[in-house]
């Protein structure tokens, strides 16, 4: 027995009271310092690490968001661009036309004026011409018609008579003429 009651006094499995007291002791302390001091601190590194990631990407996709919304805008005002250019080409290309048509009816009214005067100073020449045709051919039919008959054919208010009715008969006959073309 004395085996036995040695054994008791040194069993492991059943500790001795005061390291017993002792270690639960130390436990309570260790575990408070960790529940009060570290646990926490854990728990704000761990919101943190959180906070960054899980914010960072929350921070992100509300950038993306962002920048998506800017990009709208920016097409919209690239779009609403290029159809106020469309809508300026549109009105120059007008304007153009409008100014070129402008431009043809003044040179064409201009040419009108040109051509007009043209036939107007064309019309005094001829008349001035037939006038001066006139008294040139007059003057020397009456020459002529006096050396062949052999008097003086100076009677001005005959030859004047005789002259305009063959100038008449001549002018006829070239309007014949032109008509038939």
């Amino acid at each position: 027995m004395t085996f036995l009651a040695a054994e008791g006094a040194q069993n492991p499995l059943i500790p001795d009271m005061t390291e017993l007291v002792v270690g639960i002791l130390c436990f309570l302390i260790v575990f408070g310092f960790l529940g009060k001091k570290l646990l926490p601190n854990i728990q704000k590194t761990l919101e943190e690490r959180h906070d960054a990631i899980e914010g960072g990407l929350e921070r992100a996709a509300e950038a993306q968001a962002e920048a998506n919304q800017t990009l709208e805008q920016y097409k919209a005002q690239l779009a609403e661009a290029r159809h106020e250019a469309a809508r300026l080409r549109q009105e120059a290309t007008e304007q153009g036309a409008t100014i070129i048509q402008q431009m043809r009816e003044e040179g064409q009214r201009q040419r009108e004026e040109i051509v007009a005067a043209g036939h107007t100073q064309i019309e005094v020449d001829r008349k001035a011409a037939a006038v001066a045709l006139r008294q040139d051919v007059g003057k020397l039919a009456t020459e002529l018609a006096g050396k062949l008959v052999g008097e003086s054919l100076e009677d001005h208010a005959r030859q004047s008579r005789t002259i305009d009715r063959f100038l008449d008969q001549l002018e006829g006959s070239a309007a014949n003429v032109e008509a038939t073309r």
